[in-house]
């Protein structure tokens, strides 16, 4: 089957080619997987700061439901770099048990590269909150007091919430990479990503790989320049947050994308070159 020339894919095509490219994993080296994945870190980094800057204060002038249209919009950002630029995003990278479920690639295979994946994008989202940290754009406006609040808000959420918004969240990053992988041109590829992920971020969902970022920068504005708050901890950021949110993210994108799909097609035969 070749999928040149196409305008998109079916969904049947588009499951395909995810299972397909999924093969990557059992020949990428380690080092160009922790690159990639550190690239993804810094880009949904980007899209975060970029909602964070510009919602500041767009609440009081346009309302609160405009105001999170507007962040989630900004955000799409991040995974239209990931997606366009080439990176490793462990949210995204969920889709990769769709390989594994047709047995192109082998779950120990799917664990490693899980687990580097994370690992890298956790070490740029935080180095990325780092050089934001640095360049005191925070004393501008009110940029400091909406990053702490949106990382309190995150610290403070009971493990089922920030479990099922986990779910919610991935189920529709995955939806988003999955139409932008059936996308044959850039435009398509771009409003593939758009769609889905201004609907999670506007409906308050949880993404495991932008809180790396969030948390980690309301923790370092709330420690310079105002006492301490108490909810914004190394606890709240692992335990309350991260682990319940990344555990449903995980659920999320393996159940309801990638299981789904590979149980409506069933056992697919892969073509060579997409």
């Amino acid at each position: 089957m070749s999928f040149e020339n196409k305008r998109f894919l079916t969904p049947r095509e588009t499951a395909h080619a995810i299972a397909s490219n999924g093969r990557r994993v059992l020949h990428q080296n380690i080092g160009r997987t922790f690159v990639l994945s550190l690239l993804a870190g810094f880009y949904i980094a980007f899209g975060a700061q970029l909602s964070t800057v510009v919602t500041q204060d767009a609440s009081h002038f346009l309302g609160l439901g405009v105001a999170r249209f507007l962040g989630g919009s900004l955000f799409s950002v991040g995974l239209m770099l990931v997606v366009v630029c080439g990176a490793e995003l462990f949210t995204g990278n969920s889709l990769l048990a769709g390989a594994a479920l047709h047995g192109e690639i082998s779950w120990g295979s799917l664990a490693e590269n899980w687990t580097i994946v994370l690992i890298g994008n956790f070490v740029g989202a935080l180095l990325f909150a780092w050089l934001m940290f640095e360049t005191r754009l925070w004393e501008q406006g009110s940029v400091a007091e909406n990053a702490i609040r949106t990382a309190t808000v995150k610290c403070q959420l009971s493990f089922s919430a920030a479990f099922t918004r986990g779910i919610l969240c991935n189920w529709l990053v995955c939806l988003a990479v999955f139409m932008a992988t059936a996308a044959r041109d850039i435009t398509g590829k771009l409003f593939a990503c758009y769609v889905p992920i201004m609907t999670f971020v506007s409906s308050g969902f949880e993404h495991s790989i932008a809180n790396m970022y969030y948390i980690p920068t309301g923790l370092l504005i709330s420690n310079e320049f105002y006492s301490p708050n108490p909810a914004l901890n190394l606890y709240n950021f692992f335990i309350t947050n991260l682990l319940p949110v990344t555990l449903g993210n995980i659920v999320g994108g393996v159940i309801f994308v990638a299981g789904a799909y590979w149980y409506a097609y069933g056992k697919i035969e892969i073509p060579d070159k997409p």
